[in-house]
């Protein structure tokens, strides 16, 4: 899958843009990143149309792209999911839908749940001439912390939504949305310390009931990570000029770093899972360094360059990838 947002949904942001001042977007992308970056909600954050346009145009390109890399990954390790219905919890502008869509378009039913008004309505608008799945959205107001139960779906997301939830209150959200789970719960989060430790948390949590651990751990024991070390991932994509703006940037990508965990109910078959490469691969005269977890826990290989065979395989690696 692409990191790029779908034409269609640049080509809606397009459109909300016309005649909106891009240095007051600026201004807002910024105040809500000092925000977010202060622990508030995006229910205190995202006040009108225009706070929740800043951060489409802002943020919505990284985390649609980092969600896209995981669903791509999920769809890889197991290729027989086919979901037709979607919950997309905490779905702000609706970023996560649309990445579901272009790795399973045969989704057919799409429902968000958020506590912040502008965002669902902007995410109704974006979706307006994309696929019908996303036309048709059930957008419903809600306050997670308030629980559940929700309808079930083949899958559940919570992109970038654990952050916003009290910690008291995290492990019960994903206890409910693994409720709700008729087949594939993703759960993706910022690549911090703190996202990771959210994310170890709910892996914690899904393992003790049963959930089978798709990505992107190769196993079910304990995380081997130990601090000040943590996991996580990155994904490059591209910038747009008025993406540019709004980040008040000059480099013309960024580096959006992301936590993950995929859970799957028992009859999800799941292929065999490699070690993962932790880290970006070390590249010298004599090889390649690999930091890999794999079934045993943390390991360290090398390629060396002279066995051509491998090295040609190992050269195409990448942070993130399994090792073949």
């Amino acid at each position: 899958m692409s990191p790029e947002l779908p034409a269609v949904l640049g080509a809606a942001i397009g459109r909300e843009l016309e005649g909106v001042s891009r240095k007051d977007l600026a201004v807002r992308a910024a105040r809500t990143s000092q925000a977010y970056r202060a622990a508030d909600t995006s229910e205190r954050a995202i006040l009108c149309r225009d706070d929740a346009l800043a951060y489409a145009l802002a943020r919505l390109p990284a985390t649609y792209a980092a969600t896209a890399a995981v669903f791509a990954e999920t769809a890889r390790i197991a290729p027989g999911f086919a979901p037709t219905s979607l919950l997309d919890a905490g779905s702000g502008p609706g970023g996560g839908s649309w990445a579901a869509l272009e790795a399973w378009p045969g989704v057919a039913q799409v429902t968000w749940l958020d506590a912040n008004a502008p965002f669902l309505e902007l995410a109704g608008r974006l979706a307006a001439g994309g696929p019908a799945a996303l036309a048709a959205a059930q957008g419903r107001r809600v306050d997670m912390t308030a629980g559940g139960p929700w309808s079930p779906a083949d899958l559940v997301l919570a992109s970038y939504a654990l952050a916003e939830i009290a910690p008291a209150r995290q492990a019960a959200l994903v206890a409910e949305l693994w409720a709700a789970c008729a087949g594939v719960l993703v759960l993706v989060e910022p690549g911090t310390p703190a996202g990771y430790g959210r994310i170890l948390a709910a892996r914690d949590g899904l393992i003790a009931t049963g959930a089978q651990v798709l990505a992107p751990c190769p196993h079910q024991a304990a995380c081997p990570l130990a601090a000040p070390d943590w996991c996580h991932f990155v994904q490059r994509l591209p910038r747009s000029r008025d993406h540019l703006i709004a980040k008040e940037a000059e480099v013309p990508f960024e580096d959006e770093k992301f936590a993950y965990l995929v859970a799957a109910r028992p009859q999800v078959t799941a292929g065999a899972r490699n070690p993962r490469v932790l880290a970006q691969p070390r590249a010298g005269k004599p090889g390649i360094d690999f930091k890999l977890c794999g079934p045993d826990g943390l390991e360290h290989r090398f390629v060396a360059r002279r066995d051509k065979q491998a090295y040609a395989v190992a050269r195409r690696l990448r942070w993130g990838d399994p090792f073949q």
